[in-house]
């Protein structure tokens, strides 16, 4: 697991947090920030995906 990753599984984990809080308390704009950040992570840990999969190599 590269940084790569590991940040875009911690952007995620922050995100689902942030939109679960959002929704408990009724709060839309911290709903929409942790959607934006879980996505934000996702593809975070898609480039550190590509990383590794070039460090393989063929």
């Amino acid at each position: 697991m590269n940084k790569d990753q590991f940040r875009g599984k911690v952007d995620q984990l922050k995100g689902q947090i942030k939109e679960a809080a959002g929704k408990l308390f009724g709060n839309q704009r911290l709903e929409n920030a942790g959607k934006a950040q879980h996505a934000a992570g996702d593809i975070q840990e898609k480039v550190g995906d590509v990383k590794e999969d070039l460090k393989k190599g063929p």
